[in-house]
């Protein structure tokens, strides 16, 4: 648990460093956005860290970094081009600034700290499965990088089809019901999560397998409480309406599920 706990606190001294840089890029430009970006590459980071520094089979820390850097390399680079370039200030990060009004900057910098402490968060699974006593890989080892693995396509095939939906000026105003959000609300977020279930079966029967259900219990309740679901579906009531209505009526709000008539 000492080995563990030691690349946390680097994780988190790296992260909290990093953060105030990024708070003070952002404090000259007036654009948080870029503040998802590094959170997602931090935890990439932060998986070859582990992978690199710990004492497990080097097999399986080796399919581990593949999984992580795979997860990390997309989702930084999809919210880049697709939220940071040519963009300008995230919705979220504006409504935020001009709700927090002259205490933005103070605020701002309280939350890129919470963002190097949620990249702490989300590296306790990482122990488990690279400080794993077993010399070989194992099925579970398998098996939970095929989960990851799907999961990414997954996530990565509805961010196109979201994409390609939106990129047709005739759907303006519109819900996207198209391929997995016909059956799903968020299929992107049930995804999501899904990949973080990869860490609990990679890391069975390894020392502290408890801590492996870190992400996927985490991430759930970001989803559900905080920056997933509640303002994704806010807002969407906000500029789609009744076709929103009808969509939360018809469509499973998480887990992919048939439509009700």
């Amino acid at each position: 648990m000492l080995d563990i706990l030691k690349l946390l606190a680097i994780v988190w001294a790296s992260m909290s460093v990093i953060m105030a840089v990024l708070w003070v890029i952002q404090k000259r430009h007036n654009d948080a956005s870029m503040v998802d970006v590094v959170w997602a590459a931090g935890l990439g980071g932060s998986g070859v860290l582990f992978a690199l520094a710990a004492t497990g089979s080097f097999n399986r820390r080796m399919l581990f970094l593949a999984v992580i850097g795979v997860w990390s390399m997309r989702l930084a680079s999809y919210l880049l081009m697709n939220r940071v370039i040519g963009k300008g200030e995230d919705g979220r990060y504006r409504k935020l600034r001009e709700e927090w009004g002259a205490n933005a900057q103070r605020n701002f910098f309280i939350f890129f700290q919470a963002q190097a402490i949620f990249v702490l968060l989300f590296a306790i699974p990482f122990g488990p499965v690279v400080f794993h006593a077993d010399p070989e890989l194992s099925v579970s080892s398998i098996v939970g990088a095929c989960i990851g693995f799907g999961a990414i396509l997954g996530e990565a095939l509805a961010d196109s089809q979201l994409a390609a939906f939106r990129a047709n000026s005739g759907n303006k105003g519109k819900t996207c019901r198209a391929g997995m959000w016909g059956y799903s609300r968020h299929p992107n977020y049930f995804f999501e999560w899904l990949h973080w279930f990869a860490y609990v079966v990679m890391g069975f029967g390894g020392p502290f397998w408890g801590l492996t259900f870190f992400g996927p219990a985490v991430m759930l309740f970001f989803l559900y409480r905080l920056t997933g679901i509640p303002y994704t579906e806010k807002q969407a009531l906000v500029s789609r309406g009744d076709d929103y209505r009808e969509y939360q009526r018809t469509v499973s709000a998480f887990v992919p599920w048939f439509r009700k008539k």
